[in-house]
């Protein structure tokens, strides 16, 4: 009973994500850790591994209705997998309150904006530059808390000019190479059971590209925003309630 729960979860979870053009591991740490209670061996693997996946089912979905501007997506994947490690390396030095701290603030700044028109550059095109600019400390600090560039990501483009289902779409493609290269060095500790992992996949996959299928065909890019903002204002209150539990 609890495995079709935990499936369930994910495929519903992955929907969400999917959406939005996120990978699931921020919801499935948390939806995860209901059911196990080793974070390092088998939440963290397991939640990067159905990151990258999704992240790709969903890519898939927004491709599919010509939605990623490929340029753009490649070249933000360079610089979020380049930075992240970055991050990953002053993490040791840096104590984890602080970056918290700074990062419910940038996603709070984040959703207040986003509820706000958005405006581009003054020619009206989407300001890409300066999102590949901010590319570089989203993914130091994503890199410095453990989780994926996405989910500041995702607004920063919106903010910057690009359409909601746009953004969706590049976003998706750059979170996928850091997803697989922070698993990398997990892969030797983690304790996975295939029985239960092969079909977490498989509702992460659909899902997702279900996700990203619905948001392009029938959700209005405004509403994708709207919907987004809610999304980083209930995690990050989540957030701030384990944070002082």
């Amino acid at each position: 009973m609890s495995q079709f729960v935990i499936i369930l979860g994910i495929l519903l979870l992955s929907f969400v994500s999917g959406m939005l053009g996120l990978g699931v591991a921020f919801a499935a740490i948390p939806f995860l850790g209901l059911f196990f209670n080793d974070l390092v061996h088998q939440i963290q693997p397991l939640s990067l591994l159905l990151n990258g996946l999704t992240a790709s089912f969903a890519a898939a979905g927004f491709a599919r209705s010509k939605l990623i501007d490929w340029p753009k997506a490649l070249t933000l994947s360079l610089i979020t997998t380049a930075s992240a490690p970055i991050g990953g390396y002053l993490a040791r030095f840096i104590p984890q309150f602080y970056l918290w701290a700074i990062y419910v603030g940038a996603v709070s700044f984040l959703a207040y904006r986003l509820f706000r028109p958005v405006q581009g550059s003054s020619s009206g095109a989407p300001n890409i530059r300066l999102a590949y600019a901010l590319a570089i400390p989203i993914s130091i600090l994503s890199g410095l808390l453990g989780v994926g560039p996405g989910f500041l990501l995702m607004p920063t483009l919106i903010l910057v000019g690009l359409d909601s289902k746009q953004a969706a779409g590049v976003n998706a493609i750059a979170v996928i190479p850091p997803s697989f290269s922070a698993l990398i060095p997990r892969l030797n500790g983690a304790q996975w059971s295939p029985e239960l992992a092969i079909p977490l996949l498989i509702a992460g996959g659909v899902g997702a590209f279900l996700g990203a299928r619905v948001t392009s065909l029938y959700v209005p890019s405004h509403r994708l925003r709207q919907i987004f903002a809610v999304m980083i204002v209930l995690v990050t209150l989540y957030k701030l309630y384990t944070l002082m539990a």
